[in-house]
């Protein structure tokens, strides 16, 4: 009786697929690096930008990202350790089941366990990694070895299918301890690769075909899988906000933020340029109706557009921003009011303005310094 591995390795000696998948996964790592992600931990903006499973951009139409999110990983140790068990276990799967299938088993348990991923962690966690795919693989290794127990040695069967075994409940029963870790996602693909692994059987096992006892069973697993999917797409949470409004947000924060250092910049110069050159009150106010407060008054328009919905996470800045452009907006024009009217008792009072304009409150400080470091997060 041959050695497993020389048993598989006559049955089909490639592994175009797993190589396939390795290099995609590495690929893409390195694509990331460049893109501005870290060699040790990439934040979730990066993983975001990349294609994560995420509820509010996932469920606002970008449901792609059950597939993209196979192939991030969030540094080194993470992407190592996936590597190092896809080779391990793909090398085997993939000479069982064949090209077709092993692919077949590893994308349906990936894009499951994403989507139990999405349903248990009601669409707030930021998930990425093949592990769901991975753990799959472990799971249809599983169901191939049980099913060929009687035409292996029983020490070589109790090789492998225990350690196959151990290595998956040790994972898993880690994946509960461990905070970070998304255990769902590898529930999921565990349970989608032990039915895939009954679904995609091959006609023939090493030395037999299938009997029609299992044909039957391989027809309710199917039934069983596509009862389960049905069940988790039902169970999807509804989204908290939608993410395309937050990233409009965003950018209108970023934008606002930029303008508003070049309007400063642009008030100095005003300023200065008027002690020099003795410029008149009217055109000292036209100057600062046009590069002040007519700017202020379009950052104001532009940050009342965005959609009012307070789940979003940057609702509470937009709307301190909206204010502060309010605010600015108004004492630049009162300063202008008063320059036309040449009454020195109300400049003071609009210089006054617009220097308490400039001073957020403390609340609103906190505010925009927890989007800050959310945003490097």
């Amino acid at each position: 009786m041959l050695p497993l591995h020389d048993l598989l390795y006559q049955r089909l000696p490639g592994i175009p697929v797993t190589k396939l998948l390795v290099g995609v996964n590495l690929l893409v790592f390195a694509a990331m690096l460049v893109g501005g992600a870290g060699l040790w931990h990439s934040s979730n903006s990066v993983q975001l930008a990349w294609g994560a499973n995420f509820g509010p951009a996932t469920q606002d139409g970008e449901w792609w990202r059950l597939g993209t999110a196979l192939f991030l990983h969030f540094g080194a140790v993470h992407l190592t350790l996936n590597l190092w068990a896809l080779w391990d276990a793909g090398q085997l799967v993939e000479r069982m089941y064949g090209h077709a299938r092993f692919a077949c088993i590893y994308f349906a348990s990936g894009l499951a366990g994403n989507l139990l991923s999405l349903v248990a962690h009601r669409g707030l966690a930021i998930s990425g990694g093949a592990s769901g795919a991975i753990f799959g693989l472990f799971g249809a290794l599983l169901i191939f070895l049980w099913r060929e127990r009687h035409n292996l040695h029983p020490k070589e069967f109790r090789w492998f299918f225990w350690g196959a075994a151990g290595f998956a409940l040790a994972s898993l029963v880690l994946g509960l301890l461990i905070t970070g870790i998304d255990n769902a996602a590898h529930i999921g693909g565990f349970f989608s690769g032990l039915l895939g692994g009954i679904i995609f059987a091959q006609p023939a096992g090493i030395t037999e075909r299938l009997s029609p006892r299992f044909r039957h069973i391989r027809v309710l697993a199917g039934a069983a899988f596509a009862l389960a999917i049905v069940i988790l797409v039902s169970q999807v949470p509804v989204r908290t906000y939608r993410w395309s409004e937050e990233v409009l947000a965003r950018k209108e924060i970023g934008e606002f933020l930029r303008d508003d250092a070049a309007i400063t910049q642009s008030w100095q110069s005003i300023l200065d340029k008027a002690r020099q050159d003795g410029t008149s009150f009217e055109e000292l106010a036209g100057r600062i109706d046009t590069s002040v407060a007519d700017r202020y008054e379009e950052s104001f328009e532009l940050l009342s557009e965005l959609p009012p919905d307070p789940a979003l996470p940057s609702a509470a800045t937009v709307e301190i921003l909206r204010h502060y452009a309010e605010r600015r907006r108004d004492a630049s024009r009162a300063l202008a009011e008063g320059l036309r009217a040449n009454k020195p008792q109300q400049i003071r009072d609009a210089l006054e303005m617009e220097k308490q304009s400039r001073q957020l409150t403390q609340p609103e400080k906190d505010e925009l310094s927890r989007r800050k470091q959310a945003g490097q997060e």
